[in-house]
């Protein structure tokens, strides 16, 4: 396993999930609720940009690897499902919209892995449409992890909004690389 900047900042956003979680669920409560809230926001927010600078760090530097092509993704899914499930819990988040992000990252992830081991990964390449999912369920989640009024907007309500945009754009870009996978599928099924 190599180790470099990119790898340690991609651990770091592992790490930080338990962290996350632990505000929620430790034993401990010392810590009021805005408090807790506003901690969970900076460590996601802090966790989310670890995400780009990584990337953007293992390509300048030319240090990607195919471990850190492993890890990233799967560090980024944990991240949000987790996010997600605490949020559901504390009722900030309708159950079904996390059933649909998180089974459609499930669902492309292990079409990813069979379309790889067909020689055929290109085919459900990361898109736009991906992309602008991600930039949706990402500013949603610290939003309703910090769950309060901030500069007279209702962070609760615009990230509702924006995870129900997310979920939307969730379901129509597994539809777009399920149609695209479909041909190839039906070929070597």
């Amino acid at each position: 396993m190599p180790l470099n900047i990119p790898i340690l900042l991609t651990w770091a956003r592992v790490i930080a999930i338990p962290l996350l979680v632990a505000l929620y669920y430790a034993p401990f409560n010392g810590l009021p609720d805005n408090v807790r809230d506003v901690s969970a926001t900076v460590l996601f927010v802090l966790a989310a940009f670890t995400d780009w600078l990584d990337g953007y760090l293992a390509r300048r530097w030319n240090q990607t690897s195919t471990f850190g092509a492993f890890l990233d993704p799967v560090a980024d899914k944990l991240l949000v499902a987790a996010c997600l499930i605490v949020l559901v819990h504390n009722a900030r988040a309708h159950g079904l919209i996390a059933l649909i992000i998180i089974g459609r990252e499930i669902t492309i992830s292990a079409l990813r892995e069979w379309m790889a081991s067909i020689g055929a990964r290109g085919v459900v390449a990361v898109n736009n449409l991906g992309k602008y999912k991600t930039a949706a369920q990402m500013t949603a989640l610290p939003m309703l992890l910090f769950n309060d009024v901030l500069w007279g907007v209702n962070m609760h309500w615009v990230g509702s909004v924006l995870l129900y945009i997310a979920a939307a754009l969730t379901v129509f870009s597994m539809v777009v690389y399920l149609k695209a996978a479909w041909p190839t599928m039906k070929e070597h099924a």
